[in-house]
């Protein structure tokens, strides 16, 4: 076999490789974290006063048993009337991320069933006002 041969070969083996990386390029899935980015980074000053306002009081608990997932919320709340939501965030797969509204028992807590979820890592960010005031919160949690 000549060098001609060989050179004809290597560019046939290159075109291949360079077709397989762009089939592959092309067909990655990729998420972003929010579609309305910009409107969310102008609204960053808020989340900042909301994280320095739930360090002032106690903090947000999450726990999980066999069928269920406890948020409780901090003890100097108790009482108030909270509104605002639960993210859970799943940085691998935007069809696992569910909001959910906050709706608080008399304990000041929530419980969600762990049936909404499917197995995966989230990252929790809540969110919540009482009266004025915003807070803001984020929390890791497996679910298994």
């Amino acid at each position: 076999m000549n060098w001609g041969n060989k050179l004809i070969i290597v560019f046939i083996v290159f075109a291949a490789l360079m077709s397989t990386l762009v089939y592959k390029s092309i067909n990655t899935k990729f998420d972003l974290v929010s579609k309305d980015y910009y409107k969310d980074e102008l609204r960053y000053q808020d989340k900042i006063d909301g994280m320095n306002n739930a360090a002032k009081v106690s903090d947000v608990i999450i726990t999980q048993d066999h069928d269920n997932i406890s948020i409780e919320f901090p003890k100097e709340l108790k009482g108030f009337k909270a509104n605002g939501e639960s993210w859970f965030y799943c940085a691998t797969d935007e069809q696992k991320d569910k909001k959910i509204p906050i709706n608080l028992n008399e304990n000041g807590s929530q419980i969600i069933p762990k049936s909404q979820f499917a197995k995966a890592n989230y990252l929790v960010k809540i969110s919540w006002k009482v009266g004025d005031r915003f807070y803001f919160s984020e929390k890791k949690l497996t679910i298994k």
